[in-house]
């Protein structure tokens, strides 16, 4: 299983293929850092938002956490309370 996976989140947003790409990626993957780019919008509270609408897509497994323009999601064996 490789360590880290990329995934870029460009001007359309959150979209179906977007979200369907990262579950599929969770199948090689343990955590994958999702870098903003400036057309997907650059505002703190914005990349907040995208954070909290992937987690709530994933399920309860996934934790996340905002550095920057990068969310880092990570998958647990059990759910994270």
């Amino acid at each position: 299983m490789a360590p880290v996976g990329y995934l870029q989140l460009g001007k359309a947003g959150l979209t179906e293929n977007f979200l369907q790409t990262l579950k599929t990626r969770f199948d090689k993957h343990r955590t994958i850092k999702v870098s903003v780019l400036k057309s997907a919008g650059r505002e703190k509270k914005q990349i907040k938002e995208y954070s909290e609408k992937i987690l709530e897509e994933l399920g309860e497994k996934f934790t996340s956490k905002v550095i920057g323009f990068t969310i880092i999601l990570k998958k647990w064996r059990k759910p994270v309370r």
